[in-house]
């Protein structure tokens, strides 16, 4: 059995990217953007997911930074387009023309970890049996709710439908990450705060949501924010995913105030480029001592 600080499990994608800036072609998936953040931290890190057997290069830059990568071919991978019609980040169109396969218990057998960490990105991808199977091997698991509450429409867009094993999946998680659309989905309301207590009620222990101008945690009964303060916003795909992985990253040693001003820091420098996080852990403890 090979134990790991943090481990990021979701399929991964292969985005195009719509917006005024042009169309771009990015190696995406949850797993990729939250196993660098994880990694800054110095912490031992393995990602687990699924891709076409052609795509196998994914693997190359998550190696390179000392992440152990678990990836298993699928007939084809997950084919995404993101359109950003508006400057209004949290404002895109979604649509899917292929998906991998399931990510299933077998995938991560041998595995051990402090924290699991859910990155899906549409229903299906992980089942509860296996989000089971993964809360068996942590001490602390955490989830990113869109991979639960998207579905592939029959026109092959991404939209959101009542999710059957709500309470069923959620009574499993520690951390729980939500954007302000997801969060506004599943409580009825747009009161991002009243959103975070009504989704905490729903057995998470804490709540980590995401919206356009930073975060906010909900955590123990308290509430913690911080905003994102990107000198230039060039890289919107992938925030929500690098700020839940930096922050379930760092509240392995970290508090939930602590985890909440890191997560926001580190998610500032990831929007201003396309891609997965790339600066070094002293820029963000230098954007820290500044900003925060």
């Amino acid at each position: 059995m090979k134990r790991y600080d943090f481990v990021t499990v979701g399929n991964y994608t292969k985005d195009t990217i719509v917006s005024a800036a042009g169309t771009r072609h990015v190696d995406g998936g949850g797993y990729n953007y939250a196993a660098h953040a994880a990694r800054l931290l110095g912490l031992s890190v393995a990602a687990v997911t699924r891709r076409a057997a052609g795509d196998s290069h994914i693997s190359e830059p998550l190696t390179a930074a000392g992440i152990d990568v678990y990836a298993f071919d699928s007939p084809g991978s997950t084919l995404m387009r993101l359109e950003y019609p508006t400057a209004n980040v949290d404002e895109r169109i979604l649509s899917v023309k292929g998906v991998a396969d399931p990510i299933e218990p077998r995938h991560f057998e041998g595995i051990e970890a402090h924290t699991f960490l859910i990155t899906a990105s549409i229903r299906g991808e992980v089942a509860p049996a296996t989000v089971k199977a993964m809360k068996d091997r942590c001490q602390r698991l955490a989830l990113d709710v869109q991979g639960f509450v998207r579905v592939v429409t029959p026109e092959g867009r991404l939209a959101y439908e009542a999710w059957p094993e709500r309470e069923l999946v959620l009574g499993m998680i520690d951390i729980l990450k939500t954007d302000a659309v997801e969060a506004e989905f599943l409580t009825g309301t747009a009161d991002i705060r009243a959103a975070a207590k009504k989704l905490a009620a729903l057995g998470p222990k804490e709540i980590v949501l995401t919206h356009k101008d930073g975060l906010l945690v909900l955590a123990g009964g308290r509430y913690h924010e911080a905003l994102f303060r990107p000198v230039e916003l060039r890289g919107r795909s992938g925030r929500g995913d690098t700020c839940v992985g930096s922050y379930a990253s760092r509240r392995i040693g970290a508090d939930p105030a602590d985890s909440t001003r890191w997560a926001a820091a580190l998610t500032s420098l990831k929007l201003e480029a396309e891609g997965v996080i790339r600066r070094p852990r002293a820029d963000v403890e230098k954007l820290l001592e500044e900003q925060y």
